[in-house]
């Protein structure tokens, strides 16, 4: 596999599988299991990771019920990693009851709204790899391999003022409960966490403190974009770090895992050559803007970024996404990234057939139903008229929950948006990661959206008519 489908299958789908003694493709780090199996992750140039975006006050993509998703996380990593001279991971695996019971301890409280919560959060974090789910037990994923080995006396220290589930200390002042609004871009549904870890796509961010943001992207055939926010280590070459027995990472010789210990090997030099010949200065601005247009919520502007208004860096930039699969999306004086066409047809799609048929139902009354009536531009793929969750329900064929599984999945992949629709409950509109779509993406969307919504009518037999 070439390095441009890897990075987007990565990114589309979560941590890349490799097959006995595979390395890595270029650009991406490799963990080792221990078992012979082993998964790859992107890495990002210069040890940036997506919390550079702070720095520039630029949002990244919401997940809901943030402070849960970290407090679950935080739960976890105090369960699973109980040997704090190795590196977090991989741990050892804890049952998903102690986790509960840990999470309870943290926030002094263990109703049942706060235990649906507690599992929703660990289905998001089971989906986008940081945590592993499994036969009623919990271990740390991927992504936590990739936490940089600089911030793990800070991890260890949040570890050990967090409570266990024998403490009688509730943990508030580690990690306040503050209660989640709608105003803070999240659902208060109650119900949201009452199902397994089958659920929606995200990916997220971990700070050094153990803070989850998550992130999903459309690329142009409709891939869920489940993994590009993942905080990938600052160091390079081969992580050789002298494990006692217990756990945690192996040393590795002549490039090789020691036989039966788990490894982390992060490439060397990522993106250097295409670094080198910039000066300190502007060798950061260009890392900078590579976060924001890969990880931001929304298009960043030009004028934040100095090389996003240069060419000369800009063409940079844009080399750094061509081998990950991406280029550059413009809209006037905003930029953001998505995939390549090329790369989407071969990536296909991670989305299941309730998904897309519920994502084809909101497009048609959110977007082309409006646009019909003339209250929408042509060209836009963007609603500020949401589709009726009853709506929904009447125009589709699915069960009840099977139709709010899809919107959940929808929805954490930033597909689809919830919003507040007057008196109404609510309704459901096109997410921001239509903003990532590439010009021959959105004209190809808008064919399938005439296919879908008027397959008997003149238009459609024109879009078949230019197809054949």
């Amino acid at each position: 596999m070439t390095p441009e489908p890897a990075h987007a299958r990565a990114r589309a789908t979560g941590p890349l599988p490799l097959a006995p003694g595979e390395p890595a493709p270029p650009g991406m780090t490799r963990l080792g299991h221990g078992d012979g199996t082993s998964v790859a992750l992107p890495a990002w140039p210069d040890g940036a990771t997506p919390s550079l975006l702070e720095e520039y006050q630029v949002a990244p993509v919401n997940v809901e019920r943030s402070g849960e998703t970290r407090r679950v996380l935080a739960a976890a990593l105090k369960c699973c990693w109980t040997d704090l001279t190795a590196d977090p991971w991989p741990g050892v695996p804890a049952p998903v009851e102690e986790v509960l019971t840990a999470y309870r301890a943290l926030i002094g409280r263990g109703d049942d709204l706060m235990r649906n919560w507690a599992i929703g959060a660990l289905r998001r974090l089971h989906d986008s790899a940081w945590l592993e789910m499994d036969s009623g037990t919990v271990r740390l994923g991927p992504r936590c391999a990739c936490w940089p080995p600089d911030s793990h006396a800070q991890l260890r220290e949040l570890v050990r003022r967090l409570p266990s589930g024998d403490d009688s200390s509730s943990g508030v002042a580690v990690l306040p409960v503050v209660e989640e609004t709608e105003a803070d871009g999240e659902r208060t549904d109650e119900t949201d966490g009452a199902e397994g870890a089958d659920g929606g796509h995200g990916a997220g961010t971990v700070d050094t403190a153990g803070t989850v943001d998550t992130a999903g992207t459309v690329d142009t055939a409709g891939t869920v974009d489940t993994a590009g926010t993942v905080d990938t280590a600052g160091t390079v070459g081969t992580v050789d770090t002298a494990v006692p027995p217990g756990g945690g990472r192996r040393e590795e010789h002549d490039g090789l895992p020691a036989e039966g210990a788990s490894s982390v090997t992060v490439p060397d030099g990522v993106d250097e050559d295409l670094l080198a010949p910039f000066d300190e200065r502007r060798r950061a601005e260009i890392v900078a803007a590579f976060m924001a247009v890969e990880h931001a919520a929304e298009p960043v502007h030009e004028g934040r970024f100095p090389a996003l208004r240069d060419p000369a860096p800009r063409r940079t930039l844009a080399e750094m996404l061509r081998r990950r699969g991406r280029v550059l999306v413009q809209d006037r004086e905003t930029w953001t990234s998505g995939y390549a066409d090329e790369t989407a047809a071969q990536t296909g799609t991670s989305l299941g057939e309730a998904e897309r048929a519920v994502l084809v139902l909101v497009l048609i009354h959110s977007v082309a139903i409006p646009r019909a009536e003339g209250l929408l531009p042509a060209d836009s793929w963007l609603s500020p008229f949401p589709a009726q969750a009853e709506e929904l329900r009447r125009h589709t064929r699915l069960p009840v929950g099977e139709l709010d599984a899809a919107l959940r999945t929808l929805r954490h992949a930033g597909l689809l948006a919830q919003v507040k629709a007057g008196e109404d409950a609510g309704g459901y509109i096109p997410g921001p990661q239509f903003h990532r779509l590439t010009p021959q993406a959105r004209r190809r969307l808008q064919e399938e959206l005439i296919l879908a919504a008027g397959p008997h009518t003149p238009l459609a037999a024109a879009v078949r008519a230019n197809r054949r």
